[in-house]
């Protein structure tokens, strides 16, 4: 039996159980493109990294401009990982989303979520480098690029802005 996604009686993607699932591609900020185009590879769902494996790929996908994507990888590790780290990953998570809808070009909720990520990470939580984890770096980043946003600015170009998860930036 095909577990890839198919169309229910209302044209919606759902898997062999019935649930949700968007298998259409997606471009590089992780925007719905129509079947049959062309999209970039999808990260998969549900995949068990480590810490320094979810740091490292989420790094490599925001330097190539596809913080969606990275928001993914720190997803997972939301999901997978010990209930006390929930917060970390999310607030990762939405540092990342912050990082796509200022990049989409929606400069009102990037600039939410990067303060909303930021207030999830900071304050001291998390002890020294979480897992090398500039969190005091992230944060005045994150704090820096919402009011950049917020004062009147525009559209960025997600790599180019991407932050430095392990530090610089």
């Amino acid at each position: 039996m095909s577990t890839a996604p198919r169309p229910d009686d209302r044209g919606r993607d759902r898997d062999a159980e019935g649930r949700a699932r968007n298998a259409r591609p997606r471009d590089g900020l992780g925007r719905p493109l129509p079947y049959g185009t062309d999209g970039v590879e999808r990260q998969p769902e549900g995949v068990t990294r480590t810490p320094d494996e979810t740091v490292t790929q989420a790094q490599a996908l925001l330097d190539a401009g596809r913080p969606f994507h990275a928001h993914e990888v720190f997803e997972d590790a939301w999901k997978s990982g010990p209930d006390d780290e929930r917060d970390l990953w999310k607030g990762l998570a939405q540092l990342a989303v912050g990082l796509t809808h200022s990049a989409r070009g929606n400069l009102t909720g990037g600039a939410r979520l990067l303060r909303r990520g930021a207030g999830a990470i900071g304050g001291g939580k998390w002890g020294e480098r979480p897992y090398g984890i500039d969190v005091d770096g992230l944060v005045a980043w994150a704090q820096e690029l919402a009011r950049s946003l917020e004062g009147g600015g525009s559209r960025v170009d997600a790599a180019e802005h991407a932050p430095r998860l392990r530090g610089g930036n």
